[in-house]
């Protein structure tokens, strides 16, 4: 590629070639080959965007999107093939709408949780967020990946809360999803009261989804809209540990499904440790040993009218659903408090990232699942840690309900240390095996990454086949990330 007439066709100040610069794109913390990108560009604008995308299909130059900054995990920011540009959007940080009396905010891909969770807060929302997600991470890098949400309550579709974008697909046309599809332009709808809040459409399309999980395969995003839920005025958290995962299962089970409460999810006592232990061994091991096996975590939450007997209600409800399941809400488990749990997950995580803490470096296996699954899983991934040599005790467990309580995202944290090459090759081997012995014990991987997307997606030819029709829809030239998902 021609650095002249990458900067023929957008400003050069836009345009980094150091190879310092170029070498940060290079490679992740995950198990990815790396590639050196040709160039690394830093549009300001929409309209830099389309330019960039124009130039790739005239060129044949891939592109690869980031938003997020460093570190990144999962490999999908790491160039596939030589010559490709980084199209590092980060900067861009409009905060363009937030609207409390319809509950919906707007942002460009660059802004960070940590930057609109104080936003909205000022009107009274509030974000349903992953579970402490990097200080670094894109909210709208977040929403397209469809990482789980912690408030289950609140999420109606795997696709929540993602409700409109604009993006330019491959062919660098430009497109808005949802309800901003229109009429009119953005403005003209706010000008007559309208917001982005409607994710379906245009038509009886739903083509947010097909930007959600693919990796920027499809196209580049410039900003999205989202739905946000009300700034709770009383908020009562509760932890319930025990050695039985299923009885906080069906606990968590009826805790949403009833609708009360908030925030809900478990954790082993591995993770917990992991997020309260800021500094490595011997604090890490010392507040791990205090925790019980698993934990369940959630918070009860009152509003502006009746707050306290909204909460008193709830939790006369919730008493009578542990003690018919023999467990005990309490107000801390250990050494870590249910208020401590609360702040924390309401925040992006501190530094350093805590699934950095315990090792220096970290593999997660995700995927959803029902309920009834879980146990034989999660016994099945311990299994197959003892075998590689990779104690099952030291992996961290993240269970998440999803859409109601419908189905639950399972995560196994895998942390080692990267210094440690023994280790990293254990943990690598591991997380291989893991991919193909999970599914065929029910596991649905639906964000596939890395060295495992091949086996994962190849089990569905029909799916692949639809997949590759789009793609060339979208992106005919395929500019847009190749190598990644099935491309």
């Amino acid at each position: 590629m021609e650095q002249g007439a990458l900067a023929a066709a957008i400003s050069p100040d836009l345009i980094t070639v150091h190879p310092a610069e170029r070498d940060r794109y290079s490679q992740d913390m995950s198990f990815v080959n790396p590639v050196r990108p040709a160039s690394v560009v830093r549009p300001k604008t929409a309209a830099d965007i389309q330019r960039i995308v124009k130039f790739a299909n005239q060129t044949g130059t891939p592109l690869v999107p980031v938003s997020s900054g460093p570190p990144h995990f999962r490999g999908d920011t790491v160039p596939s093939v030589g010559g490709a540009v980084i199209v590092d959007v980060s900067g861009m940080k409009k905060i363009l709408l937030v609207d409390r009396k319809r509950r919906v905010a707007m942002c460009e891909p660059g802004v960070t949780f940590a930057e609109l969770i104080p936003e909205v807060e000022k009107v009274g929302l509030r974000l349903n967020m992953p579970l402490l997600p990097r200080s670094s991470k894109s909210v709208v890098g977040s929403l397209l990946e469809r990482e789980p949400v912690i408030m289950p309550k609140y999420q109606w579709d795997i696709s929540d809360p993602l409700a409109c974008a604009e993006i330019f697909f491959g062919t660098g046309d430009e497109f808005r999803t949802g309800q901003a599809a229109g009429p009119g332009s953005i403005a003209e709808q706010w000008a007559v009261g309208a917001v982005q809040k409607a994710p379906y459409g245009p038509g009886t399309a739903s083509l947010h989804r097909l930007i959600q999980g693919a990796q920027g395969t499809m196209g580049i995003v410039t900003w999205v809209s989202m739905r946000c839920e009300i700034l709770p005025s009383l908020e009562e958290p509760f932890v319930i540990g025990s050695s039985q995962l299923d009885a906080l299962l069906q606990m968590a089970y009826w805790l949403i499904r009833l609708r009360s409460v908030n925030e809900c999810f478990i954790l082993n006592n591995t993770n917990l440790a992991a997020i309260f232990a800021k500094e490595r061994p011997p604090r890490f091991q010392s507040l791990k040993a205090s925790l019980p096996t698993w934990t369940l975590f959630y918070a009860v939450a009152g509003y502006e009218y009746l707050p306290e007997e909204r909460v008193s209600s709830h939790m006369k409800d919730i008493t009578e659903i542990a003690q018919r399941l023999g467990l005990e809400a309490e107000k801390a488990v250990g050494e870590v408090s249910a208020h401590e749990i609360l702040k924390a997950v309401q925040r992006p995580s501190s530094n350093p990232y805590w699934k950095l803490r315990p090792s220096g470096a970290c593999q997660d296996t995700f995927y959803l699942t029902l309920r009834e699954k879980l146990a034989v899983q999660i016994d099945a991934m311990n299994v197959l840690a003892e075998k590689a040599g990779y104690p099952a005790s030291q992996m961290g467990v993240y269970i998440q309900p999803v859409v109601q309580g419908t189905s639950y995202h399972c995560e196994y944290n895998l942390f080692y240390d990267p210094q440690n090459r023994r280790e990293l090759n254990r943990v690598k081997e591991l997380s291989t095996l893991a991919v193909r012995e999970l599914m065929a014990k029910g596991a649905f991987f639906s964000r596939p990454y890395g060295e495992s997307k091949g086996m994962i997606l190849n089990r569905d030819a029909a799916t692949l086949s639809t997949l590759s029709k789009l793609k060339k829809i979208f992106d005919p030239n395929n500019v847009m990330n190749p190598g990644k998902v099935c491309f």
